[in-house]
Protein backbone atom coordinates (compact mmCIF):
# COMPACT_ATOMS: atom_id res chain seq x y z
CA UNK A 1 0.00 0.00 0.00
CA UNK A 2 1.35 3.26 -0.91
CA UNK A 3 2.39 5.78 2.06
CA UNK A 4 0.17 8.59 2.30
CA UNK A 5 2.54 11.93 3.37
CA UNK A 6 0.81 14.58 4.55
CA UNK A 7 3.74 17.03 6.15
CA UNK A 8 4.75 19.11 3.45
CA UNK A 9 5.10 21.81 6.10
CA UNK A 10 7.94 20.12 7.58
CA UNK A 11 9.58 19.24 4.16
CA UNK A 12 9.05 18.20 0.94
CA UNK A 13 10.25 15.65 -1.50
CA UNK A 14 13.12 16.69 -4.01
CA UNK A 15 11.53 16.97 -7.55
CA UNK A 16 12.49 15.07 -10.42
CA UNK A 17 13.52 18.02 -12.33
CA UNK A 18 15.67 19.43 -9.36
CA UNK A 19 17.42 16.65 -8.48
CA UNK A 20 18.10 16.38 -12.06
CA UNK A 21 19.87 20.05 -12.25
CA UNK A 22 21.65 19.57 -9.22
CA UNK A 23 22.66 16.28 -10.56
CA UNK A 24 24.55 18.08 -13.59
CA UNK A 25 26.63 19.97 -11.13
CA UNK A 26 27.40 16.87 -8.88
CA UNK A 27 29.52 14.92 -12.02
CA UNK A 28 31.45 16.14 -15.25
CA UNK A 29 32.93 19.13 -15.68
CA UNK A 30 30.52 21.59 -13.36
CA UNK A 31 32.16 21.61 -10.23
CA UNK A 32 34.24 24.54 -10.29
CA UNK A 33 34.29 26.82 -7.66
CA UNK A 34 32.56 30.19 -8.40
CA UNK A 35 35.52 32.15 -6.91
CA UNK A 36 37.72 31.09 -9.32
CA UNK A 37 37.91 33.07 -12.73
CA UNK A 38 39.09 29.86 -15.57
CA UNK A 39 36.47 28.34 -17.33
CA UNK A 40 35.41 26.04 -14.47
CA UNK A 41 34.72 28.46 -11.52
CA UNK A 42 33.04 31.05 -14.73
CA UNK A 43 30.50 28.12 -15.27
CA UNK A 44 29.89 27.41 -11.90
CA UNK A 45 29.37 31.45 -11.25
CA UNK A 46 27.11 31.89 -14.37
CA UNK A 47 25.01 29.02 -13.00
CA UNK A 48 24.93 31.27 -9.32
CA UNK A 49 23.56 33.87 -11.09
CA UNK A 50 21.43 32.90 -13.36
CA UNK A 51 19.60 31.08 -9.96
CA UNK A 52 19.82 34.52 -8.28
CA UNK A 53 17.80 36.21 -11.22
CA UNK A 54 15.06 33.56 -10.93
CA UNK A 55 14.67 33.86 -7.50
CA UNK A 56 14.69 37.68 -7.73
CA UNK A 57 11.72 37.74 -10.24
CA UNK A 58 10.23 35.33 -8.07
CA UNK A 59 9.50 37.21 -5.47
CA UNK A 60 9.33 41.07 -7.26
CA UNK A 61 12.93 41.72 -6.66
CA UNK A 62 15.66 43.21 -9.23
CA UNK A 63 16.74 40.11 -11.42
CA UNK A 64 19.73 42.68 -12.57
CA UNK A 65 20.99 43.27 -9.02
CA UNK A 66 23.82 41.12 -8.00
CA UNK A 67 23.44 42.22 -3.82
CA UNK A 68 19.68 41.39 -3.64
CA UNK A 69 19.62 38.09 -2.91
CA UNK A 70 21.62 36.51 -0.58
CA UNK A 71 22.51 32.21 -0.73
CA UNK A 72 22.35 30.92 2.56
CA UNK A 73 21.94 27.68 4.39
CA UNK A 74 17.89 27.83 4.70
CA UNK A 75 15.59 29.85 6.75
CA UNK A 76 17.05 29.69 10.18
CA UNK A 77 20.43 31.16 9.06
CA UNK A 78 18.56 33.95 6.92
CA UNK A 79 15.90 34.80 9.94
CA UNK A 80 19.55 34.95 11.68
CA UNK A 81 21.34 37.19 9.14
CA UNK A 82 18.09 39.43 8.77
CA UNK A 83 17.26 40.04 12.22
CA UNK A 84 20.92 40.50 13.89
CA UNK A 85 22.47 42.32 10.72
CA UNK A 86 19.47 44.91 10.74
CA UNK A 87 19.38 44.91 14.65
CA UNK A 88 23.18 45.73 14.98
CA UNK A 89 23.38 48.21 11.62
CA UNK A 90 20.65 50.49 12.95
CA UNK A 91 21.65 50.18 17.04
CA UNK A 92 23.15 53.88 16.60
CA UNK A 93 19.67 55.15 15.88
CA UNK A 94 17.44 53.09 18.07
CA UNK A 95 17.13 49.33 19.64
CA UNK A 96 13.33 48.33 19.45
CA UNK A 97 12.47 45.68 18.00
CA UNK A 98 9.02 44.34 17.22
CA UNK A 99 7.74 40.71 16.66
CA UNK A 100 4.97 38.28 16.95
CA UNK A 101 4.08 35.31 19.53
CA UNK A 102 3.55 32.69 17.01
CA UNK A 103 6.55 33.24 15.41
CA UNK A 104 8.79 30.48 14.44
CA UNK A 105 11.47 29.85 16.88
CA UNK A 106 13.98 30.76 14.16
CA UNK A 107 12.91 34.25 14.78
CA UNK A 108 11.40 33.91 18.36
CA UNK A 109 14.64 32.91 19.67
CA UNK A 110 17.06 35.24 17.87
CA UNK A 111 14.66 38.21 18.82
CA UNK A 112 14.90 36.91 22.04
CA UNK A 113 18.81 36.56 22.24
CA UNK A 114 18.77 40.60 21.21
CA UNK A 115 16.78 41.15 24.04
CA UNK A 116 19.11 39.61 26.61
CA UNK A 117 22.02 41.90 24.61
CA UNK A 118 20.37 45.17 25.32
CA UNK A 119 17.66 45.47 22.84
CA UNK A 120 14.14 46.17 23.23
CA UNK A 121 11.85 43.81 22.44
CA UNK A 122 8.04 44.05 21.99
CA UNK A 123 6.29 40.54 21.05
CA UNK A 124 2.65 41.05 20.11
CA UNK A 125 -0.35 39.20 20.76
CA UNK A 126 -2.79 37.39 18.18
CA UNK A 127 -6.29 36.64 18.40
CA UNK A 128 -7.72 32.98 18.58
CA UNK A 129 -7.27 32.45 14.77
CA UNK A 130 -2.95 33.08 15.18
CA UNK A 131 -3.43 36.54 12.96
CA UNK A 132 -1.54 39.56 14.36
CA UNK A 133 -3.47 42.76 14.45
CA UNK A 134 -1.62 45.58 12.37
CA UNK A 135 -3.25 48.07 14.52
CA UNK A 136 -1.30 46.10 17.48
CA UNK A 137 2.06 46.89 15.07
CA UNK A 138 1.13 50.09 14.80
CA UNK A 139 0.64 51.12 18.60
CA UNK A 140 3.92 49.32 19.25
CA UNK A 141 5.93 51.16 17.32
CA UNK A 142 7.89 54.06 19.11
CA UNK A 143 10.83 56.49 18.03
CA UNK A 144 13.41 53.88 19.17
CA UNK A 145 11.81 51.34 16.56
CA UNK A 146 14.40 49.73 14.04
CA UNK A 147 12.80 46.28 13.28
CA UNK A 148 9.68 45.19 12.53
CA UNK A 149 9.83 40.73 11.75
CA UNK A 150 6.77 39.37 11.21
CA UNK A 151 6.07 35.91 9.76
CA UNK A 152 4.05 35.80 6.25
CA UNK A 153 1.86 32.73 7.09
CA UNK A 154 2.20 30.25 10.42
CA UNK A 155 3.58 26.83 9.68
CA UNK A 156 1.87 25.47 12.72
CA UNK A 157 -2.16 26.77 11.45
CA UNK A 158 -1.35 27.97 8.66
CA UNK A 159 -2.56 31.69 8.98
CA UNK A 160 -1.51 34.58 6.79
CA UNK A 161 -0.70 37.51 8.32
CA UNK A 162 -1.87 41.08 7.12
CA UNK A 163 2.36 41.66 5.85
CA UNK A 164 0.92 44.64 3.13
CA UNK A 165 -0.59 46.38 6.14
CA UNK A 166 2.38 46.22 8.03
CA UNK A 167 4.89 46.51 5.20
CA UNK A 168 3.19 49.99 4.69
CA UNK A 169 3.27 51.33 8.51
CA UNK A 170 6.56 50.19 8.46
CA UNK A 171 7.60 51.66 4.81
CA UNK A 172 5.56 55.32 6.28
CA UNK A 173 7.84 55.31 9.47
CA UNK A 174 10.88 54.29 7.95
CA UNK A 175 11.36 51.04 9.92
CA UNK A 176 13.24 48.14 8.56
CA UNK A 177 10.69 45.26 8.28
CA UNK A 178 11.41 41.79 8.03
CA UNK A 179 8.80 38.80 6.77
CA UNK A 180 9.70 34.64 7.00
CA UNK A 181 8.01 33.49 3.53
CA UNK A 182 9.95 30.06 4.22
CA UNK A 183 6.08 28.67 4.38
CA UNK A 184 4.10 30.78 2.07
CA UNK A 185 6.54 31.22 -0.79
CA UNK A 186 5.71 28.93 -3.92
CA UNK A 187 2.13 28.85 -2.39
CA UNK A 188 0.54 31.79 -2.58
CA UNK A 189 2.20 35.00 -4.12
CA UNK A 190 5.23 36.71 -2.75
CA UNK A 191 6.29 40.25 -4.11
CA UNK A 192 8.32 42.83 -1.86
CA UNK A 193 7.05 45.84 -3.13
CA UNK A 194 3.55 45.24 -2.73
CA UNK A 195 4.09 43.91 0.54
CA UNK A 196 7.20 46.44 1.55
CA UNK A 197 9.25 43.89 2.24
CA UNK A 198 12.94 45.09 3.07
CA UNK A 199 14.00 41.53 4.52
CA UNK A 200 12.40 38.22 3.46
CA UNK A 201 13.59 34.59 4.11
CA UNK A 202 13.08 31.24 2.06
CA UNK A 203 13.95 27.86 1.70
CA UNK A 204 14.85 25.38 -0.51
CA UNK A 205 13.14 22.42 1.09
CA UNK A 206 9.94 23.61 1.24
CA UNK A 207 9.48 23.78 -2.25
CA UNK A 208 10.88 20.87 -3.34
CA UNK A 209 14.13 22.02 -3.77
CA UNK A 210 17.05 20.69 -1.68
CA UNK A 211 17.72 20.71 2.51
CA UNK A 212 20.33 23.01 3.25
CA UNK A 213 18.89 25.76 0.83
CA UNK A 214 17.37 29.21 1.03
CA UNK A 215 17.87 32.75 0.64
CA UNK A 216 17.58 35.96 1.81
CA UNK A 217 16.15 38.96 -0.12
CA UNK A 218 18.09 42.18 1.05
CA UNK A 219 16.32 45.23 -0.42
CA UNK A 220 18.52 48.00 -2.49
CA UNK A 221 19.27 50.82 0.40
CA UNK A 222 18.42 48.66 3.42
CA UNK A 223 20.96 49.45 6.18
CA UNK A 224 21.98 45.87 6.77
CA UNK A 225 25.93 45.14 6.89
CA UNK A 226 26.23 42.56 10.17
CA UNK A 227 27.19 39.47 8.88
CA UNK A 228 27.13 36.19 10.41
CA UNK A 229 30.35 33.79 8.94
CA UNK A 230 33.56 35.81 8.82
CA UNK A 231 35.99 34.84 6.37
CA UNK A 232 36.18 35.35 2.07
CA UNK A 233 34.36 38.06 0.19
CA UNK A 234 31.86 35.71 -1.02
CA UNK A 235 28.11 36.90 -1.91
CA UNK A 236 29.38 40.59 -1.83
CA UNK A 237 31.26 40.04 1.90
CA UNK A 238 27.63 39.23 3.03
CA UNK A 239 27.87 35.32 3.48
CA UNK A 240 31.63 33.84 3.54
CA UNK A 241 32.14 30.62 2.36
CA UNK A 242 32.71 28.47 -0.90
CA UNK A 243 28.98 28.69 -2.27
CA UNK A 244 26.61 25.58 -2.24
CA UNK A 245 26.32 25.42 -6.10
CA UNK A 246 24.58 22.43 -6.66
CA UNK A 247 22.34 23.18 -3.73
CA UNK A 248 22.03 26.83 -5.46
CA UNK A 249 21.16 25.19 -8.42
CA UNK A 250 18.92 22.96 -7.31
CA UNK A 251 16.66 25.59 -5.24
CA UNK A 252 16.30 28.46 -8.41
CA UNK A 253 15.36 25.13 -10.23
CA UNK A 254 12.87 24.67 -7.36
CA UNK A 255 11.60 28.25 -7.42
CA UNK A 256 11.35 27.90 -11.23
CA UNK A 257 8.98 25.40 -11.21
CA UNK A 258 6.65 26.68 -8.42
CA UNK A 259 6.15 29.53 -10.19
CA UNK A 260 5.15 28.02 -13.27
CA UNK A 261 2.96 25.21 -11.34
CA UNK A 262 1.33 27.57 -8.92
CA UNK A 263 -2.03 29.04 -9.26
CA UNK A 264 -3.11 25.74 -10.94
CA UNK A 265 -1.48 23.82 -7.87
CA UNK A 266 -3.19 26.19 -5.41
CA UNK A 267 -6.87 25.51 -7.10
CA UNK A 268 -6.25 21.76 -6.81
CA UNK A 269 -4.65 21.94 -2.47
CA UNK A 270 -7.54 24.11 -1.56
CA UNK A 271 -10.12 22.10 -2.94
CA UNK A 272 -8.77 18.84 -0.84
CA UNK A 273 -7.92 21.38 2.18
CA UNK A 274 -11.31 22.56 1.90
CA UNK A 275 -12.93 18.94 1.91
CA UNK A 276 -10.40 17.60 4.65
CA UNK A 277 -11.75 20.80 6.58
CA UNK A 278 -15.33 19.98 6.03
CA UNK A 279 -15.18 15.99 6.45
CA UNK A 280 -13.20 16.44 9.64
CA UNK A 281 -15.29 19.27 11.46
CA UNK A 282 -18.56 18.00 10.07
CA UNK A 283 -18.23 13.83 11.14
CA UNK A 284 -15.80 13.86 13.81
CA UNK A 285 -17.05 14.95 17.82
CA UNK A 286 -14.84 17.18 19.66
CA UNK A 287 -12.77 17.89 17.41
CA UNK A 288 -12.12 22.24 15.80
CA UNK A 289 -10.24 23.55 13.09
CA UNK A 290 -7.04 25.79 14.35
CA UNK A 291 -5.78 29.00 12.49
CA UNK A 292 -7.69 31.35 10.52
CA UNK A 293 -11.10 29.92 8.67
CA UNK A 294 -10.21 31.84 5.58
CA UNK A 295 -6.82 33.66 5.73
CA UNK A 296 -5.35 30.19 5.73
CA UNK A 297 -2.53 28.57 3.11
CA UNK A 298 -4.11 26.50 0.18
CA UNK A 299 -2.52 23.43 1.53
CA UNK A 300 -2.87 23.71 4.85
CA UNK A 301 -5.66 22.04 7.70
CA UNK A 302 -5.00 21.77 11.44
CA UNK A 303 -6.74 20.59 14.00
CA UNK A 304 -7.50 20.26 17.60
CA UNK A 305 -8.91 17.02 18.92
CA UNK A 306 -10.63 17.02 22.65
CA UNK A 307 -9.29 13.86 25.15
CA UNK A 308 -6.38 13.02 22.17
CA UNK A 309 -3.05 13.05 22.59
CA UNK A 310 -1.54 14.56 18.91
CA UNK A 311 1.43 12.26 19.48
CA UNK A 312 -0.71 9.15 20.11
CA UNK A 313 -3.01 9.76 16.46
CA UNK A 314 0.03 10.71 14.89
CA UNK A 315 1.75 7.42 15.63
CA UNK A 316 -1.92 5.43 14.86
CA UNK A 317 -1.45 7.16 11.42
CA UNK A 318 1.95 6.70 11.10
CA UNK A 319 0.90 2.68 11.69
CA UNK A 320 -1.24 3.28 8.66
CA UNK A 321 1.39 4.31 7.00
CA UNK A 322 -0.16 8.09 7.07
CA UNK A 323 2.48 10.76 7.76
CA UNK A 324 1.40 13.48 9.12
CA UNK A 325 2.63 16.02 12.20
CA UNK A 326 1.13 17.79 15.87
CA UNK A 327 2.91 20.95 14.52
CA UNK A 328 6.09 22.40 13.80
CA UNK A 329 9.06 19.74 12.86
CA UNK A 330 11.48 21.76 14.52
CA UNK A 331 10.17 21.29 18.16
CA UNK A 332 9.25 17.86 17.77
CA UNK A 333 10.53 15.84 20.68
CA UNK A 334 9.46 18.87 22.79
CA UNK A 335 7.28 18.24 25.81
CA UNK A 336 5.94 21.70 25.94
CA UNK A 337 2.72 22.60 24.35
CA UNK A 338 3.13 24.49 21.07
CA UNK A 339 3.96 27.93 21.60
CA UNK A 340 1.25 28.85 18.99
CA UNK A 341 -1.30 27.28 20.01
CA UNK A 342 -0.64 28.37 23.61
CA UNK A 343 -0.49 32.40 21.97
CA UNK A 344 -3.90 31.75 20.13
CA UNK A 345 -5.49 30.93 23.62
CA UNK A 346 -5.81 27.36 23.44
CA UNK A 347 -5.35 25.72 27.47
CA UNK A 348 -2.08 23.62 27.53
CA UNK A 349 -3.84 20.46 28.01
CA UNK A 350 -6.13 21.17 25.03
CA UNK A 351 -2.98 22.02 22.84
CA UNK A 352 -1.22 18.61 23.11
CA UNK A 353 -4.20 17.37 20.79
CA UNK A 354 -3.23 18.91 17.81
CA UNK A 355 -3.17 17.79 14.06
CA UNK A 356 -1.65 19.34 11.22
CA UNK A 357 -2.22 18.00 7.69
CA UNK A 358 -0.08 20.11 5.46
CA UNK A 359 -0.73 18.61 1.36
CA UNK A 360 1.44 18.57 -1.32
CA UNK A 361 2.05 17.68 -5.32
CA UNK A 362 1.43 14.25 -4.73
CA UNK A 363 -1.51 14.28 -2.78
CA UNK A 364 -5.01 12.98 -4.18
CA UNK A 365 -8.95 12.99 -3.40
CA UNK A 366 -7.86 8.79 -2.91
CA UNK A 367 -5.16 10.01 -0.17
CA UNK A 368 -7.82 11.78 1.26
CA UNK A 369 -10.78 9.12 1.10
CA UNK A 370 -8.04 6.53 2.81
CA UNK A 371 -7.17 8.84 5.43
CA UNK A 372 -10.82 9.63 6.66
CA UNK A 373 -11.20 5.91 6.42
CA UNK A 374 -8.07 5.45 9.18
CA UNK A 375 -9.05 8.66 11.19
CA UNK A 376 -12.27 7.50 12.81
CA UNK A 377 -11.17 4.02 14.23
CA UNK A 378 -7.77 5.77 15.37
CA UNK A 379 -9.79 8.45 17.08
CA UNK A 380 -12.22 6.06 18.18
CA UNK A 381 -9.11 3.82 19.84
CA UNK A 382 -7.84 6.72 21.58
CA UNK A 383 -10.91 8.15 23.40
CA UNK A 384 -12.04 4.86 25.00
Amino acid sequence: MRVIYFDHSATTPVHPAVANEMYNFLTGDNFGNPSSIYRFGRMAREAIELARGKIARAIGADPNSPTEIVFTSGGTESDNMAIHGAAYTNSNRGNHIISCAVEHHAVLNTVKALGQQGFDITILPVDRYGLVDASDVAKAVTDKTILITIMHANNEVGTIMPIAEIGKLAKERGIIFHVDAVQSFGKVPVNVDELSVDLLTISGHKIYGPKGTGALYIRTGTAWQQTLLHGGAQERLRRAGTENVPGIIGLGKAVELAMENMEKENKRLSNLRDRLIREVTTNFKDVRLTGHPAKRLPNHASFLFEDIEGEELQLKLDAEDIAASTGSACTSGSMEPSHVLMAMGVPPAEAYGSLRLTLGAGNTEEDVDRFLAVLGPAVESLRI
